[in-house]
């Protein structure tokens, strides 16, 4: 489905990161990790389209990706009804009733039923995310990429968001790609998980795997550590 082979990227002649390969099959849910500023974000938007590599082949078998960014991404001008309505008739020129009813149903699945007249700031942290997810996954994409989804919520919407975000994964059968720094929600949604850092890509397996990985820089980062070789630069 997703094929990345030697992809680099770089900002006013600074390497991001470079040689990065990554194999992900159709209806696989891979879940990346990393330090702050590593490239995770700038990856899920090079895999998008939104964002050209420097170098290197990025190959992804559809044309039909959903993204959920960081902060939502939602019109702050449209009511929740409004901000999925608006990708149906733009993107898939889906309107009248029809629209009408596919949004109706998704806004039932993410526990939104009853909140379309409402605006953004109106409704909760949680809330918008599951907005942003359901206007993900309105215009039925294959992929769908997912950055921070659980950013700045409780531990208990946070583990809300990755039940809904699994439940829509067999569902709806999608190949996702999760950015997240949350490792307990790594755990929960990944197949396989994978540390960014220092601008290399490693494998650190499945979740059971990754807990046991003998890489030095795994450890540090799953852990917590304070000394290792992701920090050995620092004072």
């Amino acid at each position: 489905m997703i094929s990345l082979v030697s992809v680099g990227k770089k900002f006013q002649n600074s390497w991001i990161f470079r040689n990065l390969h990554l194999q992900i099959a159709t209806g696989a849910s891979i879940v990346l990790v990393g330090p702050s500023g590593g490239g995770k974000s700038v990856l899920l938007k090079i895999i998008a389209g939104l964002l050209p590599s420097d170098e290197g082949q990025v190959e992804v078998k559809s044309q039909n990706i959903g993204m959920l960014f960081q902060k939502n991404a939602l019109f702050d001008s449209l009511t929740v009804q409004e901000n999925l309505l608006f990708p149906l008739r733009e993107k898939l020129k889906i309107g009248g009733q029809p629209a009408q009813e596919k949004v109706e149903r998704l806004l039932t699945s993410v526990h939104l039923k009853g909140s379309e007249r409402l605006y953004p700031h109106q409704i909760s942290g949680g809330m918008q995310k599951r907005l942003g997810i359901a206007r993900a996954l309105i215009v039925e994409p294959e992929v769908i990429l997912y950055d921070e989804p659980t950013a700045g919520l409780d531990p208990i919407t946070s583990k809300t968001i990755a039940e809904l975000i699994q439940k829509l994964r067999w569902e709806n059968k999608n190949t996702l790609i999760t950015v997240t720094n949350d490792m307990q929600r790594a755990y929960q949604i990944a197949d396989q998980i994978y540390l960014l850092a220092q601008g290399k890509l490693i494998s650190g397996g499945t979740p059971q795997e990754i807990q046991t990985s003998s890489d030095e820089g795994i450890r540090q980062f799953i852990y917590g550590l304070r000394y290792g070789p992701l920090t050995s630069g620092l004072a």
